[in-house]
């Protein structure tokens, strides 16, 4: 790791020590390795995976101590983003990783083998599914997720495995301001409630990411989230 990449997390306020570097760099020639025969991400370079994806990731510790949680959930985890940039900073966290995509879910497994982490699951399948299952109903502290989704829509797959008194914490992109809006509904009818909005740019890059805080204040209908695909085709408005 060079001094660009340590002073970029500085900048969030991280320091890694050498064991979680190795970590981060045997993900990362897995990530490029497999990236080979699947499509896990258009960004390859070493430092840029950095910035863009692991720095991205832990860009949460400026709005959050992540020592007050123990459960989370990344819904739409995609290549491990946020989830295993998570579960290395921090091992204390008990991590689980929802994906639609079972080719992904391999990658991750053997990631998780590979870095001998403990205490992080993968689960194959639609947020809307497991939603639904006690199991994973309102079990957690803490809902990641950096998935591509109008915040309405995410809300909907992400709020139901929260506690009353978790957060939901999606990564958006700078322009958040209409879709913060558009969401204000859908946000209170889930039993969130949105805190704030924390807007900057990632360090080393010109790309401006928004974190939205969103505290979970009462139970999630039992209706919610609706059957696969609704959520998507047509949000809560």
């Amino acid at each position: 790791m060079n001094h660009k990449i340590e002073n970029n997390l500085q900048k969030i306020g991280m320091k890694l020590d050498d064991i979680k570097i190795r970590q981060f760099d045997e993900y990362y020639r897995m990530l490029v390795e497999w990236n080979k025969v699947m499509n896990l991400t258009g960004i390859t370079e070493y430092e840029d995976v950095w910035e863009k994806h692991y720095i991205d990731s832990l860009s949460i510790v400026k709005i959050q101590n992540m020592d007050r949680f123990e459960k989370i959930i990344d819904v739409g985890t995609g290549a491990g983003f946020p989830g295993i940039p998570l579960k290395i900073a921090f091992p204390h966290l008990k991590v689980t990783l929802l994906d639609s995509l079972n080719k992904r879910i391999h990658f991750l497994t053997a990631v998780i083998d590979r870095l001998e982490l403990k205490d992080i699951y993968t689960i194959h399948g639609r947020a809307e599914d497991y939603a639904k299952q006690e199991t994973y109903r309102e079990q957690y502290d803490l809902c990641v997720s950096r998935a591509v989704a109008n915040l309405a829509t995410l809300s909907e797959y992400c709020l139901p495995y929260v506690k009353i008194g978790g957060m939901f914490i999606p990564y958006k992109s700078g322009d958040i301001d209409d879709e913060i809006v558009d969401s204000e509904k859908a946000v209170n009818i889930l039993g969130g409630k949105l805190l704030k909005v924390e807007k900057f740019e990632l360090p080393g890059t010109d790309i401006g990411r928004s974190l939205v805080q969103i505290e979970k204040v009462k139970n999630t209908g039992n209706k919610y989230p609706r059957k696969a695909g609704m959520p998507s085709k047509e949000p809560i408005k």
